[in-house]
């Protein structure tokens, strides 16, 4: 740490310029009750993966949506590290997890934030290739739309880029029941029994 002759406590990292000190809370949103800072090396992926799919399940998630928000969320880590970050291993990536409160009929959901410091890029440029294009690549704009309900990418006010994701929990009104599956399971009286 260096300090600046006005007194203010800098800090310079091993490949950026000189910043002052505690300048990493701008990177994230105060409000996310999880924040995470790991460095673009994909050995962290899986780790990152599997802890956010255990919080989106404490959330509510079953297992299939689990697996997409933890897809969408390793295709744009994957997007920031290969093209934001152009495969460099060292370079810092903030994510920032915040339940959604309940709304209509769904009991809650998840915000997951990622933000960089890679190149500012414009949003509207931000599109996978055509999907006639078959070839393996390329997919993971288009995935993380299809998976996520809300998708939003954006230039930071100093560097790098933020995007936004969301996705709400949906119940719905009459789950399947194991019973109404399962020959001799339901008990006599039960709507399943009258069914079978």
């Amino acid at each position: 740490m260096k300090n600046l002759s006005n007194g203010v406590p800098m800090i310079q990292s091993r490949d950026g310029p000189t910043r002052p000190a505690g300048d990493e809370q701008e990177h994230m949103d105060s409000k996310a009750h999880i924040q995470i800072r790991l460095i673009s090396d994909p050995t962290y992926l899986c780790g990152v993966r599997e802890m956010v799919a255990s919080v989106a399940r404490r959330l509510g998630f079953d297992d299939m949506d689990c697996s997409k928000i933890s897809l969408a969320l390793d295709e744009a880590l994957c997007n920031v590290i290969r093209h934001g970050y152009a495969k460099a291993f060292d370079k810092p990536i903030w994510i920032g997890i915040t339940p959604l409160e309940p709304e209509g009929k769904s009991p809650g959901g998840i915000t997951i934030v990622i933000e960089d410091e890679a190149k500012k890029v414009d949003p509207c440029k931000i599109i996978g290739r055509h999907l006639e294009d078959i070839k393996p690549g390329g997919l993971g704009v288009h995935i993380i739309r299809e998976v996520m309900d809300h998708v939003r990418y954006e230039p930071r006010e100093t560097i790098g880029m933020r995007l936004t994701m969301s996705k709400r929990v949906v119940r719905e009104e009459n789950p399947p029941r194991l019973r109404d599956h399962l020959p001799g399971f339901a008990r006599k009286g039960d709507a399943a029994s009258k069914r079978v």
